[in-house]
């Protein structure tokens, strides 16, 4: 069984952190419940450079560090492992962050875990010839049985796997997505894609 897990607001609170983010650089009061759009920039309401310090904050070494786990990840996804389950972390983070983002994941117990950096949203310089960088062409080789995604810019990248059963971790930004076909599954917790998985 070979699975795709998306990192930020699947396997940590990527966006529940940069609500806190956005409120001390500029006071931005946005209730994570009401970031109705995955584009961080139009959900508090951003100029171009209050966006570019967010990210730039928000992707320092030790506020990476910082993000809480979404409960139950580590603990599902070491069970898969367990079982012999393949686990391909595939993340749109910069290619920068990719070190603290490795040692997150070790020290949340997810070192067998293969962590991939994908330039999904078209925002990164990609080092070249890296291990853990992914060019689009790779990752159109790879394929999955089970895919764990919150973005609906990011389901384009299923679309050569017609046969891949996607669960759709339930996030505020992702509500109103209506799935065109049944391989698309809402789950509102780990153990939801534990069982479905399962």
């Amino acid at each position: 069984m070979r699975i795709y897990v998306d990192y930020d607001d699947c396997i940590c609170e990527t966006a529940r952190a940069f609500t806190h983010i956005a409120d001390r650089l500029f006071g931005k009061k946005v209730p994570y419940e009401e970031i109705n759009f995955f584009n961080l920039k139009e959900s508090f309401e951003l100029t171009d450079d209050e966006y570019d310090r967010l990210m730039i904050e928000g992707h320092r070494p030790e506020v990476l560090m910082s993000y809480e786990e979404t409960p139950l990840a580590s603990d599902v996804l070491n069970e898969w492992l367990d079982k012999g389950y393949e686990i391909n972390v595939i993340t749109g983070r910069p290619s920068s962050t990719y070190e603290p983002s490795r040692v997150w994941l070790d020290e949340h117990g997810l070192e067998n875990v293969k962590l991939f950096c994908l330039n999904k949203y078209g925002r990164d310089t990609f080092i070249k010839g890296s291990e853990y960088n992914l060019e689009l062409e790779d990752y159109y080789k790879m394929r999955f049985d089970y895919a764990v995604e919150d973005s609906p810019l990011a389901f384009k990248f299923f679309e050569h796997l017609p046969d891949v059963n996607v669960m759709l971790f339930d996030r505020p930004w992702n509500r109103d997505f209506e799935p065109t076909n049944t391989n698309y599954m809402r789950c509102n917790n780990w153990e939801e894609i534990r069982r479905n998985i399962n």
